[in-house]
């Protein structure tokens, strides 16, 4: 029998909700104008069903967890990215309200950075306790760093995760331009460094929340 996790039940409800909503829309303003979401949704899973098979396999070869660890680092990009999504709220053409566009948008947004730091917080866990606790925050917060850049990559540059493979030489000519140019393409620092703050605060902030509705004061039991 498959067992499915309570996370994975607030994931499945927030997919189901906006599948529900883009079939409303679909039917309303006859177009698929969003459809696109479905696709980013599902490049956002990928990480987080790495992220499961990583912790899944702690018991199995090293070489094999780190291919795991690697690979989620790969699409992690893809499952923050989605937060950019919500600049095609000014392309919407009044076919529906600009608040029901709001809400879809906004409801992608948060479900791909659920499965995000769900899958983050998973490969913390990993590091704990297969590299060193010590060094563990720092390399959480470098994949932050990294995951920012990736989706001013994807959302700006236009590269997908499947680029390094498909055309990785291209892509990594573009990218190391932005890498070795820096003050020519300060727009690429300022977005990663935003980008990264938010989502510091977000992912820690999310982390400190059970301990704050266990203190004293903040039960209703």
């Amino acid at each position: 029998m498959i067992r499915v996790s309570s996370v994975e039940k607030v994931i499945a409800t927030f997919l189901l909700f906006i599948l529900l909503m883009l079939t409303m829309r679909i039917s309303y303003a006859n177009n698929i104008r969003y459809a696109f979401l479905l696709w980013n949704l599902f490049l956002a899973w990928i990480p987080f069903q790495l992220s499961i098979t990583l912790t899944e396999s702690a018991n199995r070869n090293r070489w094999y967890s780190y291919l795991l660890l690697l690979s989620w680092l790969l699409f992690f990009p893809n499952a923050l990215y989605i937060i950019t999504d919500l600049i095609h709220l000014d392309e919407s053409k009044g076919d529906v309200p600009v608040w029901y566009d709001a809400i879809l948008l906004f409801t992608c947004s948060v479900t791909g950075l659920i499965m995000a730091f769900v899958s983050l917080y998973q490969v913390e866990n990993f590091l704990k306790k297969n590299i060193s606790p010590r060094h563990t925050g720092k390399l959480v917060m470098a994949a932050i760093f990294l995951g920012s850049f990736g989706v001013y990559v994807g959302r700006f540059l236009r590269w997908n995760s499947w680029n390094i493979v498909t055309k990785p030489q291209t892509m990594l000519v573009d990218i190391s331009s932005h890498l070795l140019l820096p003050f020519q393409h300060y727009k690429t620092w300022v977005v990663t460094l935003l980008l990264t703050c938010l989502f510091s605060l977000l992912y820690f902030a999310i982390k400190k929340l059970p301990g704050f509705l266990n203190e004293p004061g903040n039960s209703n039991n």
